[in-house]
């Protein structure tokens, strides 16, 4: 549906003043038309920070909602740890996490919903019930599912802060040679909305760790902590240092089809369960990628 309406203020942003309309958009559904191109001040593109004049003729397209049946599946799951507050699951590659347009079966959430029923977080809605947090389709590894929406906001809050241990191994193309920390804010990239980019517009401080466990003579095997944790950080910190994780088919060179994407595996994951123990997993490195290194083993440096 095509709402139009005009501004009889000075000086509102876009989002505040759609609103408070009645085309029934928040302010992040605003933020999405914008970034979609369906939201238009005096017929041109205009931003989520633009300030409207008094007079401005504003645009937006409502779409009407669709109605998705998220269905459970029998998929196997790898349960590393399960109690009546969460589950920690060890991801394959290849897998998404939760459906969206273009993945609405064969996701951990449809194997989620049949394999707990009924107790999954209804916090971040339809879905992604019981999804805290995520990885990328083709990263491995841990994640915690909250069963509980008391437990799914404890371990929200302690993401929030910091205090959530999560560690990384990836084969990142070039040699590194010592220790280090990128500490650089990471936005949704200008031109391609599906890639991120280290950016000081509409951005968010990132901060990755990285720490040499092995040198070769075209890679490095890296360990890898998180202090915050935005979408696809450790790729687009790596690509952005110049040392693309092996096998990213989006911020680096591609990679060969056996391997399928990049080799990035999420080891450890670590935080306060609600009865207030900590807890911390840890996962062994998947075939694909000690298959990689395998590939590589007559190439160390040390």
């Amino acid at each position: 549906m095509l709402y139009e309406y005009i501004c009889n203020a000075e000086g509102l942003r876009i989002d505040k003043f759609l609103a408070d309309t009645d085309c029934g958009l928040s302010r992040n559904g605003v933020v999405s038309a914008i970034e979609k191109g369906e939201c238009l001040v005096n017929d041109k593109p205009c931003k989520k920070s633009t300030r409207l004049k008094e007079g401005d003729k504003v645009t937006v397209i409502v779409n009407d909602p669709v109605e998705i049946d998220i269905l459970p599946q029998n998929i196997p799951l790898d349960i590393v740890y399960e109690d009546e507050d969460l589950l920690v699951v060890n991801k394959p590659k290849g897998m998404v996490v939760h459906p969206a347009p273009g993945h609405y079966d064969n996701t951990l959430v449809n194997a989620l919903m049949y394999h707990c029923k009924d107790s999954l977080s209804g916090i971040n809605g339809v879905l992604r019930p019981g999804i805290v947090h995520r990885i990328d389709r083709d990263t491995s590894g841990l994640l915690i599912v909250a069963k509980n929406d008391n437990t799914h906001r404890v371990l929200a809050e302690q993401i929030q802060v910091h205090s959530f241990t999560r560690e990384y191994m990836a084969v990142v193309n070039g040699v590194i040679k010592e220790n280090g920390v990128v500490n650089a804010p990471i936005g949704r990239h200008k031109t391609d909305r599906k890639k991120m980019c280290v950016t000081d517009l509409n951005s968010k401080e990132a901060v990755t760790h990285y720490y040499v466990e092995q040198g070769y003579k075209a890679n490095t095997l890296l360990r890898l902590r998180l202090e915050t944790g935005r979408t696809h950080q450790i790729r687009v910190h790596m690509a952005y240092i110049g040392h693309p994780v092996t096998g990213d088919e989006v911020y680096g060179n591609g990679s060969p089809k056996w391997l399928m994407g990049q080799c990035l595996h999420a080891k450890k994951i670590g935080f306060i369960h609600p009865n207030g123990q900590y807890m911390e997993f840890d996962s062994s490195l998947p075939d694909y990628f000690q298959r990689l290194l395998k590939s590589i083993e007559n190439q160390r440096t040390d």
